[in-house]
């Protein structure tokens, strides 16, 4: 068994300071040798780099003295780092356009020339410009010395040929210069004998606005500026610098939808609409063509706008020049190939078409399309009285088909019988031509060769047989006679002042009727119509000598839009200012027998204004009268109603 020694506490203490003690003397010299060991590597460290740093400048050293340029050959530093170029873009007008310092880019140059024998050169390339000018070369650019304040020497300005560029120039030059390429520039230098000094400019750009035709967009160039030293060109920095020009209002593609069209008709390009009817059997020949036109506030250039165009019903409807088509199609148009077609389908009926763009929506257009058969044909009598010989539009008709769709096919006139083509006309069917769409009916003529009567027939075949509708028959008389008197008349019996009137030459047969259309020679005598009174004449058929015309022409039809009756001459006239009565004398002339050369007169009356006047102030006082009659009677009736009252 160990025995329990027992320590004193006193010895305890002695000995655990004498071993702190210890401790920390052991780890001071230690630190100490630790420090200075470091301390050692890092001065042999230092030493080491030095030594390498300068064996890598010896290198150089030594590839510099190879070198075949010296270190100060390149401007401002082989980099080029140190030349500044700034550039504010520019507009411009087209061909004529103004083009100076108002509408000019910018561009600003600046180095540190270190050698006296420094420069730069500053040229331009064209780099991109609007895809629909298709001229070979760029507008030219000019550039103007605008100032050279931020020069620190005087800088030269000087116009660099090919060959030349770093060549050192005396002089200031401000005119303007061209610099469109590679082979034209401007130099700047500094004062001779200067070095260590900035040279500077700044230059107006503009393109030269009698150069070359432009259109409308960005022309874009790239600025380069090269240092030299002599001729030894340094690395060259690139700015680029735009040009807008901009589109005139002729040429804007801004539409203008109070300027846009649309039109129908059945011949291109539409220019107003026109009623069209055709054949509903299909085809790809168009039966109606569709011209849209899009403009800008011009109205005269056409602005690019898609274009809707749909029908419904019958047809169908093609983009001209393409195979696109069917019930509606959309075409991104250019402003100026807005052309559709029509075309029918097989299917008769009507076609509605509806025409709109982004910022228009036009009004509906149609299109008939008549069955290959009429329904039904109506005849009448255009000429009342026709004229040996050929009668054009004697007979009229129209037609319809089983949907009740103007028939416009091609219609023929034939003689009913034999003997009716003793007097007029074929038995064999005569084309009544092309449908007249203005008045929207056929008219067929028919060549009188004996006077009497004739019955006729339309049909919408060549021959009776094909025919499958047969027209009403109507029944034109054929007259040979011969002017037997003469008739001067007003189409009125009382006028407005200044109202036209037409007066009517009638030569009339043996029996009082009026005649054929025919001309008459010699149906007045000589001085031909007198008037009394004031009468004011218009057009070349209507002038004062007019009237003393012996010889008259007859028309063969009745119009209600020109005035013109059957069997007679008219001439339009206008009645005068003032009220009046306005007479018309003639003598019937040679060509009428004995007894009917004799005076004949014609008459019609001018309503005063005066008169008019006081007829309309008399029938107000008339009318005032009655209505203080009237108050006077219903004043009476209150005051006795008053008074039953009042009792």
């Amino acid at each position: 068994m160990t025995p329990n020694k027992q320590v004193s506490p006193v010895i305890r203490i002695s000995q655990g300071e004498r071993d702190a003690s210890a401790r920390a003397t052991h780890l001071e010299a230690a630190t100490r040798k630790f420090l200075v060991t470091t301390n050692e590597r890092k001065q042999m460290s230092t030493k080491t780099n030095f030594k390498r740093i300068a064996l890598v400048a010896v290198a150089a050293l030594g590839m510099g003295v190879l070198s075949s340029a010296p270190s100060q050959a390149v401007f401002s530093g082989a980099a080029g780092s140190q030349v500044t170029i700034t550039v504010a873009n520019g507009t411009a007008g087209q061909t004529g356009a103004k083009s100076d310092s108002t509408t000019a880019g910018t561009i600003a140059v600046s180095a540190l020339a270190l050698a006296t024998t420094d420069s730069l050169v500053v040229q331009i390339a064209g780099k991109s410009k609007p895809a629909l000018d298709t001229n070979a070369s760029y507008p030219q650019v000019n550039l103007m010395l605008a100032d050279t304040a931020t020069s620190t020497s005087k800088t030269a300005i000087t116009k660099q040929a090919a060959g030349t560029f770093g060549t050192w120039a005396t002089g200031l030059v401000t005119q303007p210069y061209q610099v469109t390429d590679t082979a034209v520039a401007m130099g700047l230098s500094p004062e001779l004998g200067q070095s260590n000094v900035y040279v500077a400019a700044k230059f107006l750009a503009y393109i030269d606005s009698a150069s070359s035709t432009r259109v409308a967009g960005t022309y874009t160039y790239t600025v380069i500026v090269t240092p030299y030293n002599a001729l030894t060109a340094g690395t060259a920095q690139t700015v680029d610098i735009s040009f807008v020009v901009s589109a005139t209002t002729a040429q804007s593609t801004t539409v203008d939808s109070t300027k846009s069209t649309a039109f129908i008709a059945a011949a291109a390009p539409a220019t107003a609409d026109e009623a069209i009817s055709a054949l509903a059997t299909a085809s790809s020949t168009p039966a109606a063509y569709l011209t849209v036109r899009t403009y800008n506030s011009t109205g005269t250039v056409a602005a690019a706008e898609s274009i809707t165009v749909s029908i419904a019903g019958a047809g169908q409807i093609f983009h001209t020049g393409t195979s696109v088509g069917g019930q509606s199609i959309t075409v991104k148009s250019t402003g100026s190939d807005g052309d559709f077609q029509v075309r029918p389908d097989g299917r008769a009926g009507t076609a509605t078409i509806s025409v709109s763009t982004p910022t228009r929506t036009f009004s509906a257009k149609t299109v008939n399309f008549y069955a290959a058969a009429a329904k039904t044909i109506t005849a009448t009598v255009a000429t009342p009285l026709l004229a040996l010989n050929a009668n054009a539009g004697a007979v009229r008709a129209t037609a319809v088909d089983a949907n009740n769709i103007a028939w416009t096919g091609t219609a023929y006139i034939v003689a009913s019988s034999a003997a009716d083509a003793l007097v007029a006309g074929s038995t064999t069917p005569v084309s009544c031509g092309t449908y007249d769409a203005v008045n929207a009916r056929f008219n067929c003529p028919i060549t009188a060769i004996a006077a009497g009567t004739a019955k006729f027939k339309i049909i919408d075949a060549a021959t009776v047989a094909l025919a499958t509708a047969t027209s009403n028959e109507v029944t034109v008389t054929v007259s040979t006679a011969i002017a037997a008197s003469v008739k001067l008349e007003f189409d009125k019996a009382t006028y407005a002042p200044n109202e036209r009137a037409i007066v009517y030459v009638t030569p009339l047969d043996s029996t009082g009727k009026a005649m054929q259309s025919a001309t008459y020679t010699n149906l007045l005598a000589s001085g031909g119509i007198t008037v009394v009174g004031t009468l004011t004449y218009t057009g070349t058929t209507t002038t004062a000598d007019s009237f003393t015309a012996t010889s008259y022409t007859t028309a063969a039809q009745t119009s209600a839009t020109s005035g013109a009756k059957a069997g007679s001459m008219q001439y339009a006239v206008y009645m005068p200012a003032a009220g009046g009565k306005i007479t018309l004398s003639a003598t019937g002339g040679t060509s009428l027998p004995l007894a009917a050369q004799v005076a004949v007169t014609a008459s019609a009356s001018v309503t005063d204004s005066g008169a008019q006047a006081l007829a309309a102030v008399n029938a107000l006082a008339t009318t005032v009268a009655s209505l203080r009659t009237l108050i006077t009677t219903l004043t009476n009736l209150v005051l006795k109603i008053q008074k039953k009252v009042k009792a």
